[in-house]
This record gives structure tokens, C-alpha cells and sequence, in this order.
């Protein structure tokens, strides 16, 4: 409400205690004449006009001129507070005061008042305004603070004390209580009011978001975890809004002491307190945040069993590992539905994830075990014998017919394979989609180029401003790459570079970005051509002659523009044959030669890679890590490059 509306209110009370409104009580008491309805209607207009009338005359005496020159002297006077000039303060605001005794007036004349040490007049001003507002409690805190800087701490404190005591069931006086004594810097006794209103309002959870924001700012973390917990108790709906606050307290962690200290608390709770579930739903949020996949699995596992679900969670879970490289926490869970078993279907498509997941893996590894690919082709047949080729088992389908034909050479088995799922009644139009796209790879593996561009246009175009749209555009403008029609391809990338699906805008650019930084002045292309026919070359698996092309570039064109790029991939060819040291050798060169190229931190992450999982040497991937952090801190390998860096040095304690 209004300052005015208050002082009216004030007036109007002063005003039925008078004499003469008890006479005009008394007389309203006597019955009315007898008018008839005409004439009190009538009787009622009349008194209406006159009330309109009188209200638009004092609004005509306020000119608009001077209430415009009254907020400007408000902003003056607070700039000369604001810069501590604040004898000039005082002069502004003592007559604004006097004029309107607002809530902002009073504010700046007090804390003047009370800066320049003029204790006797700041008392008379708090005062006259506790009176003219019995019922709200910050002047009775202002009054306390008062007493506190004249050194009366104790005679302050009581009066604190007081407003705490005289608090009553109402959550706006609650609420004017603790924003009177946050503006007095009083926190502690803030957090008594909210617990002493949640007392009087026999309400455990009531104010439980003030009081974690509270300890937030506090930095007692395991305060405010308390009260986000209480208030999920309450209200489980707001888990939205409690991780959306802790996602932006959470955020700001330079050195990641936030959260590391909110992981351990979380996990000290849910072991003193196992039965309270929420502790296990913010630390599944919290482990997903933080890329920790395999603590993530540990929690939604104890979720599951605790909530007696079927596994969709996990299912959920282990799809998000696929998506993130954490391939053996997604194993993890795909078995873990598998053993439960409460869910047919959701058991099937476990099953086929896992197998695919398990693929997955293999090709990272870089293994060259041909018997381990056999097996795991036996697996995809038996499996797809199973369930039969449905539209079910498309995602079986798709990844068998890749393991035949990049892998074990039986393309035509891989096609026939393809054809046949896409002629499959009743299969969706996205799936179908798929089947085209990984067809196409393989035509153009085996050659057949005329035929891939024909299946990756008609994809586009049947999606053509979706991410499979966007996936078959960007894999037709790679194979113009390819065969060296630079300009074709470069328009499709620039396009693409505005794509919804970030990953393929990344690689669109990468891309883009190769063909113009090697394009030379005078359009020689050659340099670029013959990278392009080794990319194509290491693309179909003829690695050797892909590295041949490469030597030969770096021969005929010493000091190219190319030659990173040229290192780079005998780096990437290289490791997938299992030459780690060679590669990591290629990494090394770039980075020391190319220190500020594109490529640099692209090279860095990989050989840190390589030093971790394939040349076991702990140390010196941290060590790359660290160095990705502070010499490239706007690389797009930052967060992983944090987790792994995290994770080698164990800071991730379960």
C-alpha cells in the first residue's frame, strides 16, 4: 500500500475517535426518511459527483511539473549519497521529507542522518514515523540500529529482540521484519525471523527458499541443501526451480570448491539419512551436471529400486552416457535392466542398445581383433533372428550392416541388409531416413558416389529443416569435398553453420574453415585436392594409401598452409591403427609448430587422450588437461577437459 493510502487510513482512524464523529454515528443510527426510490437514487448520484469532483480538483492542484521536479531532486539526492557528499544529501532530502514522508525519503534522510552522526534528529524522524505506522515493525528495527551506533549495543539488541517477540502469524509483517533487518546487514537475525514466522505460522516449510538463498549468500552449504530438501518435502513440484537456483549458484565456481563441497555433503546426508530419497534425486541431478556418468548411475540404480520403477529411468540414463563417451556406464545400466527384467519391452531395446553400445566401444578402442568382431556379428544376427526385422529392430540393422561392411569387407551383405529395412511396412519416415543415410556411407565406400549423393538429396530434402535434413546436407557437401569441388561444398557448409544441431554447425564450420584457409590467392588447389582424396581414402579404410597421399603433399608443398592439417590426420590415421606412439608423436609436432592454429587444442585433448587410455601414463594426460584449461580456456574441450582432469587426480570420491 501506498504511503498516502496509509496516512488516509491514519487520518480516518484519528477521525472516528473525534467528538464529532461519534455525533455523526450517533445520527447515522436514526432511521432515514421514508424517499422513495427515485429520490435516493438521485440523493446517491448527487453525493457521487461531489466526491468526483472534489477528488479531480486536488488532483489538478498537483502540478505534473512539480511532481516531475520532486523525482528529480530524489535522484539527486540519492547520487550525492551515493558519492558520500552527504551534507549535500541532507539538504535534499530533509525538505522532501518534510514535504512527502515516503518510504524512499525516509530511507535516504535516516541513513544520512545516521552517516553524519546526527543521533537526536534521526530519532525524532524514525519516530514520527513508527507512530504514523504502529503495525510496521522495520522503524522499531531502525530504532535498534540507532542504538547500536550511538554504542548502546545491548539497549539495540533488545529492541531487536522485541520485534522478534512481538511478531505475530501475518507473513507480509513477517516479511517487513526481515527486509528491515537485511537492510540493517542483520542477517542472523533475518533467519531467526523466518524461523520464528515458521513457528507462528505452524508451517515447517514456509519460508524455506528465503532461508536457503540466505545461507547461500552465507556459504553454508549444507544449511541451504537442508532447506531446499524441506521444501521439496513440501512442494516436490518446485525440483525445477531448486535446480534451476543451485544450477546458477553452482556455476559460478572458478575453482570448483562449490561443487565439490555440495557433492560431499549430499553424500553425507544420504548415508545418515538413507530413507530420505531426495538426497539421492540431487545428487543424480547434480552427477548428470557435472558429466560424472558413472556416480549418476549409482544414484538413478538406488532411485529405481527405492521407487520400485522399471527401469526407464536407467534406460534414460545409459542413452545420455551413449551420447556423452561414457560407454561402460551405459553397458552398466543396459544389464542392469536386463537382470531386472519388469519391463518386456523396455528389456528388449536394452538388449539392442547394449550390443550397439558394445560396438561402440570395440571402434574406440581401436582394436584390430577381427575373432572379437566376428563374435559380435554373431550376436547382431542371432538377436536380429530373434526379434525378426521390424521396425523395432531398425537400430539392430543399422549397426550390423555398418559392422559388416566397414569392418569385416561384406558390403554387399551390408546393402542387401539396408534394402531390405527400408522396404519394412510400417517404418517410420525418420527411421527410413537412417537407413538411407548409413546406405549412402556405404555406396560411397565402395565407390559408388553417384549413388550416395542420390540418397543423401533425397534425405535432405524430405528434411529439410530438420537435424536429419541438416546430417544428410552436411554428408553431401563432405563428398563434394571429396572429389574437390571446393566452392559447391563451402556454400553448403556456410549454410549449415546456422543449424539447429550444434554438433553439425561445429563440423560445418571445421570444415568450411579447412577448404578457405587452403585455398590459395591465385586458386591453386591442388594442396587441398590431394588432402581430400586422403580423406576419402582413409575414409574407405585404405589407410596406407591415404598416408602415401599425405607424405606426397608435405614433399611437393613444404610450408603449406596445409601442413597441420596434414599431420593432424596421419595423427587420426595413425591411432586407429593402433600406432599410438607414432600419433602422439603427430600431436606433439602440431602443437609445438602450430601453437596458435586451429588445430592446436584439437591435437593437445587427443594426445591427452592418448596419454590416459592408450599409453598409460596418468600424469602427462593431466598434465595436457591442465594445460587446455589455461592456455585455450575458450576451447570447446574446456568441460570435458575439467572432468577428465578431475577425475585423474580423484577428486570424484563416491
Amino acid at each position: 500500500m501506498c504511503d498516502f493510502a496509509l496516512h488516509a487510513q491514519e487520518r480516518m482512524k484519528l477521525e472516528s475517535n473525534s467528538p464529532e464523529s461519534e455525533i455523526v454515528n450517533r445520527k447515522s443510527k436514526i432511521p432515514l426518511p421514508c424517499y422513495t426510490l427515485t429520490n435516493y437514487l438521485i440523493a446517491v448520484m448527487k453525493r457521487i459527483f461531489l466526491v468526483l469532483f472534489t477528488l479531480t480538483g486536488l488532483l489538478l492542484t498537483v502540478s505534473p511539473v512539480r511532481v516531475f521536479a520532486q523525482q528529480t531532486q530524489e535522484q539527486l539526492g540519492a547520487q550525492y549519497y551515493n558519492n558520500r557528499e552527504l551534507d549535500k544529501a541532507l539538504a535534499t532530502f530533509e525538505p522532501l521529507f518534510n514535504q512527502n514522508p515516503s518510504q524512499f525519503n525516509y530511507i535516504y534522510y535516516v541513513n544520512t542522518l545516521l552517516e553524519l552522526k546526527e543521533y537526536d534528529k534521526a530519532e525524532k524522524v524514525i519516530k514520527k514515523q513508527q507512530k504514523l505506522n504502529p503495525e510496521d515493525p522495520r522503524f522499531q528495527v531502525d530504532l535498534g540500529y540507532l542504538n547500536i551506533a550511538q554504542g548502546d549495543i545491548a539497549k539495540g539488541r533488545k529492541i531487536y529482540e522485541n520485534c522478534l517477540k512481538d511478531l505475530k502469524a501475518d507473513k507480509m509483517q513477517i516479511y517487513n521484519l526481515t527486509n528491515a533487518f537485511s537492510n540493517r546487514r542483520e542477517t542472523d537475525y533475518m533467519i531467526r525471523t523466518y524461523l520464528r514466522g515458521r513457528e507462528l505460522l505452524k508451517d515447517p516449510a514456509a519460508f524455506a527458499f528465503e532461508l536457503a538463498y540466505t545461507y547461500e549468500t552465507l556459504g553454508s552449504t549444507e544449511l541451504m541443501i537442508d532447506e531446499y530438501v524441506n521444501l521439496l518435502k513440501s512442494t516436490p513440484e518446485q525440483m525445477s526451480m531448486v535446480q534451476n537456483r543451485l544450477q546458477a549458484w553452482l556455476s559460478d565456481d572458478v575453482d570448483n570448491s562449490k561443487n565439490d563441497t555440495y557433492r560431499s555433503v549430499l553424500l553425507k546426508k544420504s548415508q545418515e539419512k538413507p530413507d530420505e530419497i531426495l538426497y539421492n534425486e540431487l545428487l543424480l541431478w547434480h552427477s548428470i551436471q557435472q558429466k560424472d556418468f558413472p556416480f549418476a548411475l549409482i544414484q538413478a540404480k538406488a532411485l529405481d529400486r527405492r521407487y520400485g520403477e522399471n527401469g526407464q529411468r536407467i534406460f534414460d540414463l545409459a542413452a545420455l552416457c551413449v551420447s556423452n563417451e561414457s560407454l561402460a556406464a551405459a553397458i552398466d545400466g543396459y544389464k542392469y535392466i536386463i537382470r531386472k527384467n519388469a519391463d518386456n519391452e523396455l528389456v528388449m531395446r536394452s538388449r539392442i542398445e547394449l550390443i550397439n553400445t558394445e560396438f561402440r566401444l570395440y571402434k574406440n578402442t581401436y582394436s584390430s581383433d577381427k575373432s572379437q568382431l566376428l563374435l559380435m556379428k554373431e550376436d547382431y544376427e542371432k538377436l536380429l533372428n530373434e526379434l525378426g526385422k521390424t521396425a523395432f529392430t531398425i537400430p539392430l540393422i543399422l549397426n550390423l550392416a555398418h559392422l559388416q561392411a566397414f569392418y569385416l569387407a561384406e558390403t554387399d551383405q551390408a546393402i542387401d541388409l539396408l534394402l531390405q529395412a527400408i522396404s519394412i511396412p510400417n517404418v517410420l519416415l525418420p527411421e527410413q531416413a537412417q537407413c538411407k543415410l548409413e546406405l549412402a556411407d556405404i555406396y560411397l565406400f565402395s565407390g559408388d558416389q553417384w549413388e550416395a549423393t542420390l540418397l543423401y538429396s533425397q534425405v535432405e530434402k524430405s528434411f529439410k529443416n530438420e537435424p536429419l535434413g541438416h546430417e544428410a546436407k552436411f554428408r553431401n557437401a563432405k563428398l563434394s569435398f571429396y572429389i574437390c569441388e571446393f566452392e559447391w561444398a563451402r556454400a553448403q557448409l556456410d549454410i549449415l553453420k546456422a543449424a539447429t544441431s550444434k554438433l553439425i554447425a561445429n563440423d560445418a564450420l571445421d570444415l568450411s574453415l579447412t577448404i578457405s584457409d587452403n585455398i590459395e590467392e591465385d586458386s591453386l588447389t591442388e594442396p587441398l585436392c590431394m588432402y581430400a582424396k586422403a580423406d576419402l581414402l582413409e575414409f574407405r579404410n585404405l589407410d596406407n594409401d591415404a598416408l602415401t597421399v599425405l607424405d606426397s603433399i608435405i614433399a611437393k608443398y613444404p610450408m603449406h598452409s596445409i601442413d597441420d592439417n596434414v599431420l593432424f590426420k596421419k595423427a587420426e590415421i595413425n591411432t586407429k591403427n593402433g600406432k599410438f606412439e607414432t600419433a602422439a608423436a603427430l600431436y606433439n609436432e602440431i602443437i609445438e609448430k602450430y601453437p596458435y592454429d586451429l588445430l592446436a587444442d584439437d591435437s593437445m585433448f587427443n594426445l591427452a587422450g592418448l596419454y590416459e587410455n592408450q599409453l598409460n601414463d596418468k600424469g602427462k594426460a593431466m598434465q595436457l588437461y591442465e594445460k587446455i584449461l589455461t592456455q585455450f580456456p575458450g576451447s570447446l574441450y574446456v568441460v570435458d577437459a575439467r572432468k577428465r582432469f578431475r577425475a585423474l587426480r580423484n577428486d570424484y570420491v563416491n
